[in-house]
């Protein structure tokens, strides 16, 4: 029955250049049921998710095995009247034009994809189309009840706009939802009053065939133990507060410990030697990187799951997680393999337990192993999809 299985993705920018967030989740995806399915994805030309600025060309490309379509994005973001009617929705009284203006400034805007999505909806053309990201243009203006049954993997996190009732319509359009964590499950049902039909599922990584640790201290120079933060170097991701965090606990314990920045830079890196700023590396870095560190740094407050962090547990090291954040805090309460901190005197403490207990390491290491074979593992994933997607075909028949 698979094999015979056409599934539509739709994703605000889809490319081998995104090595991160929703859209390397998106194409992980698409890839893994590509060998299951006929597997089509729709998307902009944009690579940048700031302005949206049209950088791959117009028409069909393919991709690892995956055909990909790709439409202009028509109007780039303007940074400052999309922060303006941001600052309008976060008012109580705002109206519901203030939230479609927003939704609109947001973007991805294409109106060619949404005609193109919606006609294939209607149409009926594919078993089941999938969206990623319930917040952008490109899922909002194009999930709607249709002859073809929509799943959604939301990647909703704690920051409030899931309440906005432009997003009430594609929710109860959704057939099944592939959530990415409990936690996100239960803030998406309170806000909609009801239980949402759908699954845990999440998603697994490109696994290294190998990592060599000391390779990466030799290409580096960095030598002795550090705190490994992988990801975006800017203010959403709390990386101020964890600069902070590290040079106090630094200063307060005479540690040698450092901290290594893999990712592209947003803000100002604090000028120290004790903070190593790598820039972004390729794949097979991070991996080295992670067989190298004593555990792995987490300081975001808003995430839907942190692909990062099951790396992490996958590589049989410690996740050092900010506690604000409900899903990095269930994740590390539910597989053992990380600590995590509400203040600066709860992160000394966990670095210390860290620092002065490899034996405490060690098994956090392994019970997040163990907890990423048990839940992200792909044969894992590609079942609950599969599951989702028939579950969704069948309540369409019906």
């Amino acid at each position: 029955m698979t094999a015979e299985l056409k599934l539509g993705f739709v994703v605000q920018r889809y490319g081998l250049e995104i090595a991160g967030g929703a859209e390397y989740h998106c194409r992980l995806i698409a890839e893994l049921l590509s060998g299951h399915a006929k597997v089509d994805v729709f998307t902009t030309c944009a690579l940048d998710y700031v302005e949206w600025k049209n950088h791959y060309p117009e028409g069909e490309t393919v991709l690892n095995g995956v055909r990909v379509r790709r439409f202009a994005v028509e109007r780039q973001r303007k940074i400052l009247h999309f922060a303006r009617l941001s600052g309008r929705i976060a008012d109580p009284g705002h109206s519901r034009e203030d939230e479609e203006a927003w939704m609109d400034a947001q973007g991805p805007y294409s109106p060619a994809l949404r005609d193109h999505v919606i006609r294939v909806a209607d149409e009926g053309r594919y078993d089941a189309l999938i969206y990623f990201s319930y917040r952008y243009w490109t899922t909002a203006r194009t999930l709607r009840k249709s002859q073809t049954p929509a799943l959604l993997a939301p990647t909703a996190e704690d920051d409030g706009l899931y309440r906005l009732g432009l997003f009430r319509s594609p929710f109860e359009a959704t057939a099944r939802f592939a959530f990415n964590s409990v936690e996100e499950r239960a803030m998406l049902e309170n806000a909609m009053g009801r239980p949402l039909q759908g699954e845990i599922v999440g998603v697994g990584s490109a696994l290294p065939g190998s990592v060599d640790g000391e390779a990466f201290r030799r290409r580096h120079a960095i030598f002795g133990p550090f705190l490994l933060y992988v990801g975006r170097i800017d203010l959403n991701k709390g990386c101020p507060e964890l600069f902070e965090h590290f040079l106090r606990y630094r200063a307060q314990t005479g540690t040698a410990l450092k901290l290594v920045l893999i990712g592209r830079a947003l803000l100002d890196v604090p000028r120290d030697e004790s903070i190593r700023a790598l820039g972004f590396l390729e794949d097979r870095e991070k991996w080295d990187a992670l067989d190298a560190c004593m555990a792995l740094a987490m300081p975001s407050r808003l995430e839907s799951l942190s692909m990062v962090t099951l790396e992490a547990f996958h590589a049989e090291r410690p996740v050092v997680a900010n506690a604000h954040c409900a899903v990095l805090r269930g994740q590390c309460r539910r597989s053992g393999g990380g600590l995590y901190y509400a203040n600066y005197d709860e992160f000394h403490e966990v670095l210390s337990l860290l620092e002065a207990d490899p034996g405490l390491r060690d098994r956090m290491g392994r019970a997040g192993h163990a907890y990423f074979e048990t839940h992200y593992a792909w044969p894992v994933i590609l079942d609950k999809y599969l599951r989702l997607i028939a579950a969704a075909r069948q309540t369409e028949a019906a």
